[in-house]
C-alpha cells in the first residue's frame, strides 16, 4: 500500500474465501434450477389430466436420514472447530453413511412408485409421477455431488488438514450438504 493512500481507498473485498463465493454461486445456481422445476410442476398439474397419488413411506425415511446427516455434519464443523478431529472424523463418516442410506432408499423409492402404478414414462405414465421422478433423479445427483465432496473432506480430515485453523474446506462441505 502506498503510504500516500488512506485505508478508505483501499480496495475492500468480500471478505469470503473465493471457493466459498464460487460454492454460494452454485448454490444459487441449483436453487434457479429446482425454481424452474417447481415452476413447471405448478403449471402442469393446472392444466388437468394429473393423477393424485400417495407418496411412499420410504421418503418420509429418507428425510428422516437426511435430517440426521445434517445434524452429523454439523456436529463434525463443530467438532473440527474446538480441535476434537477424533469426533469430526467420526460425524463425517456418519454423514458419508447416512447419505449412502439416503441414496439406497431413493433407489429403494423407485421400487415403491412402481409398486404403486406410478412410473416415469411410457403408456402407463401420467405427468405427475414424471415430474417426482425427475426431481428425486436431480436430488439424488446433487447427493452424489455432496457425497464425493463430503469424501475429500474426510480424506483431508484423516489427514489432519482439517482443524481450527483450516476449516474452509469443512465449511464449505457443511453448508453444501445443508443445501
Amino acid at each position: 500500500m502506498n503510504p500516500s493512500e488512506t485505508l478508505s481507498e483501499k480496495e475492500v473485498g468480500l471478505g469470503w474465501h473465493p471457493k466459498r463465493v464460487l460454492l454460494i454461486l452454485l448454490i444459487f445456481s441449483i436453487v434457479m434450477m429446482f425454481a424452474a422445476f417447481t415452476s413447471g410442476y405448478i403449471v402442469r398439474r393446472d392444466e388437468g389430466n394429473w393423477r393424485e397419488f400417495e407418496l411412499p413411506t420410504s421418503l418420509l425415511i429418507n428425510t428422516i436420514l437426511i435430517v440426521l446427516s445434517s445434524a452429523s455434519i454439523q456436529w463434525a464443523y463443530f467438532s473440527a472447530r474446538k480441535d476434537e478431529i477424533t469426533r469430526a472424523k467420526t460425524c463425517l463418516i456418519i454423514t458419508l453413511v447416512l447419505g449412502l442410506a439416503f441414496l439406497f432408499g431413493q433407489y429403494h423409492s423407485f421400487g415403491d412408485l412402481v409398486a404403486g402404478n406410478t412410473y416415469f414414462g411410457g403408456a402407463d405414465a401420467n405427468p405427475s409421477g414424471s415430474f417426482l421422478y425427475v426431481l428425486m433423479g436431480v436430488h439424488a445427483f446433487h447427493l452424489v455431488t455432496g457425497l464425493v465432496f463430503l469424501a475429500v473432506v474426510l480424506k483431508r480430515t484423516l489427514s489432519y488438514q482439517v482443524h481450527s485453523r483450516a476449516l474452509l474446506s469443512i465449511g464449505n462441505a457443511t453448508l453444501y450438504w445443508h443445501f
